[in-house]
């Protein structure tokens, strides 16, 4: 599942609303929308964001999250280490290769020093 996916089955489960139902009312088949929840969907269009955004009719910040969780749930990430330091490579191919054997608390703690490096950079 990614946290697109996540958050949209949140929200659903929240008010009450069945899978077929909103699949129905924002226009696509409900095995697209689970493919979408689970995270066998690449990132929604726009035009579905806001039909998504409007059947929920959330308000601005949850919509602006909304949007900022689509942007990272692409479940086919591809990425180029080219003309980069060497490390950068083998990181991403070790993780490539182990990510299957990671849990929740190790891509917790990963995203955290990532937001710490990154804000500490940002800050110099």
């Amino acid at each position: 599942m990614t946290p697109f996916g996540q958050k949209l089955r949140d929200l659903r489960e929240e008010r009450g609303v069945t899978l077929k139902a909103m699949a129905h009312a924002i226009g696509v088949s409900p095995a697209y929308l689970s493919a979408l929840e689970h995270g066998n969907r690449g990132t929604p269009t726009w035009y579905l964001m806001l039909r998504i955004i409007g059947f929920f009719n959330v308000i601005w910040d949850e919509s602006e999250e909304l949007e900022r969780l689509a942007a990272l749930s692409d479940p086919k990430v591809t990425l180029s280490t080219a003309g980069m330091n060497p490390k950068a490579t083998e990181f991403a191919n070790r993780l490539a290769k182990e990510m299957k054997n990671l849990d929740a608390e190790d891509f917790a703690q990963f995203l955290e020093l990532l937001r710490q490096r990154l804000k500490a950079k940002s800050q110099r």
